[in-house]
């Protein structure tokens, strides 16, 4: 067979004249040879394979600099390539999905309260720290007010526990202040960075403490959440159970990658090893976002000597069925104890409701 035009290479490669032309452009798929009269590009049917392998990975949304590493590999090496990719497309839109619907609940429940008469809210709240049945020592802080829960989980060893209290009194002063809800965000991220400076400080010649950290800042209706680390923010709203925050953890990028499945990670030896955290020496990056609080919402907070313990039913049945706030804290805490306490364990709860 000899040379095929554009028109009838294209047909056969299931890509457009103009596709091939800009291939052609960039280096990728150039024509075996040009009529010098017409400037007709003409192709080998050799390069079918070739073209239709740049078609697939076109509709899979690889870009072009990486199909022209990726077609100048063996097919073993090709394969592998492509698997890495797609992991990472997956990782990708799962956190895309994850703001998503964070961003529907949040428009969402603004759109609920606003429907309402803007009633004013109050906050129950309760508070506990446990040991554990296996630690001699507690790094954990739990802490909560009318307008601040958080929790933090120091790393164990010399400085932990100074370091997850240095990270809550840096928020406490924040408090004290009035300010828009808008700002928020702002003060909060603010506060962390000074936190994580704070925790820095505490390194001595042979050892740097960290620290994870998750809070609510509240200014009214409004709930500012700062998280760094595996400690947990979950929320019960109308009967379900939502987690608010996503692990900072290298098991949880292997989750995202699609290199391993929750199953696998939740038994992981390395599952509490953190990429993020304070006092880790590196400018700490926290995650930020502004929630809408609805009477009736239960907040928890705490740290992963509950949640690495107690499954997620079980969760959501005891904040379901505890009477209030300090009920459920006794609740989990003895959840936690009857699953072995290994760890310590930090648990705040709080109430929404309107007045």
């Amino acid at each position: 067979m000899g040379l095929l035009t554009i028109g009838a290479f294209s047909r056969a490669a299931g890509l457009t004249p103009k596709a091939l032309r800009l291939y052609d452009e960039v280096g990728l798929l150039p024509p075996a040879a040009v009529d010098p009269e017409s400037g007709y590009r003409l192709y080998d049917p050799e390069q079918l394979p070739l073209a239709r392998l740049v078609a697939q990975l076109r509709r899979i949304g690889m870009p072009l600099a990486k199909i022209r590493t990726v077609s100048g590999l063996a097919p073993t090496a090709a394969a592998e390539a492509i698997t890495a990719y797609w992991r990472q497309v997956t990782a990708d839109t799962a956190a895309r999905a994850r703001l998503a619907t964070f961003l529907v609940d949040h428009l969402s429940a603004g759109s609920t309260t606003m429907s309402h008469a803007n009633p004013t809210l109050v906050v129950r709240y309760a508070a506990g720290c446990d040991t554990g049945a296996i630690r001699d020592s507690n790094e954990d802080v739990a802490y909560a007010s009318d307008r601040l829960l958080a929790v933090a989980d120091g790393m164990r060893g010399p400085g932990g526990a100074a370091a997850s209290a240095a990270a809550i009194d840096a928020l406490k002063a924040l408090e004290l202040v009035d300010v828009p809800a808008a700002d928020l965000l702002t003060m909060l991220a603010g506060a962390v960075t000074d936190a994580d400076r704070t925790v820095q400080a505490l390194a001595t010649d042979d050892h740097q403490p960290i620290t994870t950290l998750t809070a609510l800042l509240r200014s009214g209706s409004q709930l500012a959440l700062v998280h760094v680390g595996d400690t947990r923010a979950y929320l019960l709203r109308g009967g379900e159970l939502f987690l608010l925050t996503q692990d900072h953890t290298w098991v949880q990028t292997q989750v995202d990658q699609g290199k391993l499945d929750r199953d696998e990670a939740t038994a992981h030896p390395q599952r509490a090893v953190l990429v993020r955290a304070l006092g880790g020496g590196q400018q700490v990056e926290a995650d930020l976002a502004l929630r809408t609080a609805l009477p009736g919402d239960r907040y928890l907070l705490c740290s992963d000597g509950l949640s690495a313990v107690v499954d997620r039913a079980a969760l959501q049945s005891a904040l379901s069925t505890a009477t209030d706030p300090e009920d459920a804290v006794q609740q989990l805490t003895g959840l936690a104890q009857a699953a072995g306490a290994p760890d310590n364990i930090a648990c705040v709860i709080a109430d929404i409701a309107a007045v």
